[in-house]
């Protein structure tokens, strides 16, 4: 028999590698188990990259308009494999940083794919099998596949891209995030088939960068899981940049030549319109890692392409524990970090509560930003909120104005009945850095007299925080 751990983790992205820093440092023997990445996706090929890939793309937009800042740039140009270059060494940069963490709090790293055998029962073990892998080489320290025990299983294995039947990635003219992030030629045209946070970011990257953008999303409106009024508002800023937005449309079949592919896209009256471009992205959404780890065999509830938990990592099977993508939305790096937080202290016997959802806040890094938290204003109505909303324009605020930032809108949503925040929703400069106040704010339970009665510092972007609040309740000054 194998020594035994007291944790063991299957998967070493944000919500893996955190769960066992944490598990590690609560006193509990631990190893996390990967077979490709330390970081799993999201530092290597999704949150990370991308914000890398972004900011280059925010910088080359500043350079072409220079003059409107009394500088001068001339000649302005970029090199494709530079931009990836350092986009690839800022994720090596923060893998390496990971292996060093997990080696501090004397995290054992197997490097290999895991399959649960035998689920923990009462005071004997579970099992894990680990395949050798050939998708990555192990890194320095790592031990070697074989069978592990341990009291307890975290499965932490994340999500993949989402494939429609017919218009599946091929690497080359169909693209996910994967590729998309690494291109060898900037595209001159690109369609972009759905625009949640994915799609969005990297329609807003390549059009920044020169390239034809459509965007095709199925919903009647672009960013569907935010506020109505502020996903109309990006829509405005985006088709003014030159990307054109298709809504209530739908890809139903994808032809790809040599060089190019060409769209049928059938729309909600019925017509259809063929559109081609060089590549086309597939950004609709993602589905978890479920298969091949043995939890069918195990019987743990799955629905829906997702492993069911209790809201702190437990599923039905003792001693089997279920978080970040592989257990259901909202699929986000840091709600996965938390999620592994909360299940080792379960574990650990500590006073855990299950996470509020709605209190999680999402942020979408393309130009502009978005950022939200809570309620939209029409799932407040729909839940029989009686509400007040507050407004307030970047071009009423100082800072925007002397960053050369005038677009954009903080919007708060109140229970008009209690005070209580319910949602906060921002589209503009430097959102994404913002929200954490309305989230902070909601944690604690704050109400409107609170906010109003918060001195913001001046001049900064977040004193529009503090006008929309006022403006909420008839009060606001600057507008």
């Amino acid at each position: 028999m194998p020594d035994t751990y007291d944790i063991l983790v299957i998967g070493a992205g944000p919500g893996g590698y955190v769960a066992a820093i944490r598990a590690a440092q609560l006193g509990f023997k631990t190893a996390v188990i990967d077979r490709e990445h330390l970081g799993g996706i999201c530092l290597n090929w999704g949150c990370i990259p991308t914000k890398a890939l972004l900011r280059t793309a925010e910088i080359y937009h500043y350079m072409q308009h220079a003059g409107d800042y009394g500088l001068s740039a001339e000649k302005v140009g970029y090199d494709t494999a530079a931009i990836v270059k350092r986009s690839r060494g800022v994720s090596a940069r923060l893998n390496g940083g990971v292996g060093m963490l997990l080696k501090k709090n004397k995290v054992d790293v197997i490097w290999g794919e895991g399959t649960i055998e035998a689920a923990p029962k009462g005071d004997q073990p579970g099992t894990v099998t680990v395949k050798e892998t050939t998708r990555a080489p192990a890194p320095k320290g790592a031990l070697a596949a074989g069978l592990y025990a341990a009291r307890h299983i975290i499965v932490a294995t994340g999500a993949r891209p989402r494939a429609i039947p017919g218009i599946e990635p091929d690497k080359k003219q169909i693209w996910t995030y994967y590729e998309a992030m690494v291109p060898e030629t900037m595209p001159k045209s690109l369609l972009v088939m759905g625009s949640g946070a994915i799609g969005i970011e990297f329609a807003s990257f390549y059009r920044t960068m020169g390239a034809e953008v459509t965007v095709i999303e199925l919903l009647p409106q672009i960013l569907p899981v935010e506020d109505a009024e502020i996903a109309g508002l990006a829509r405005k800023r985006f088709e003014k940049q030159g990307i054109k937005i298709l809504t209530g449309a739908k890809v139903t079949k994808v032809q790809k030549a040599e060089g190019s592919v060409t769209a049928t896209i059938e729309t909600g009256d019925g017509k259809t319109q063929e559109l081609s471009a060089e590549k086309l992205i597939s950004a609709v959404g993602v589905v978890g890692n479920i298969e091949g780890i043995g939890l069918d065999r195990l019987g743990v509830t799955i629905e829906r392409g997702i492993v069911v938990t209790d809201g702190l990592g437990r599923t039905n099977v003792p001693g089997v524990y279920a978080i970040g993508d592989v257990a259901g939305p909202p699929m986000l790096a840091h709600k996965a970090e938390h999620e592994g937080v909360l299940c080792v202290e379960t574990i650990k016997g500590l006073h855990t509560h299950a996470m509020d959802k709605a209190k999680i806040p999402g942020c979408t890094y393309c130009q502009p930003q978005i950022a939200s938290v809570g309620l939209t204003e029409a799932k407040a109505k729909e839940l029989g909120f009686s509400v007040k909303v507050g407004r307030f324009p970047f071009a009423g605020n100082g800072k925007a104005i002397a960053l050369g930032e005038p677009d954009g809108l903080v919007k708060t949503i109140f229970d008009a009945n209690t005070g209580q925040l319910l949602g906060a929703h921002m589209v503009g400069a430097e959102v994404t850095e913002l929200i954490q106040g309305y989230v902070v704010a909601m944690n604690l339970e704050t109400t409107e007299e609170d906010l109003m009665h918060t001195v913001f510092p001046h001049p900064t972007l977040s004193e529009m925080m503090h006008e929309s609040v006022l403006d909420a309740y008839g009060r606001v000054i600057h507008s």
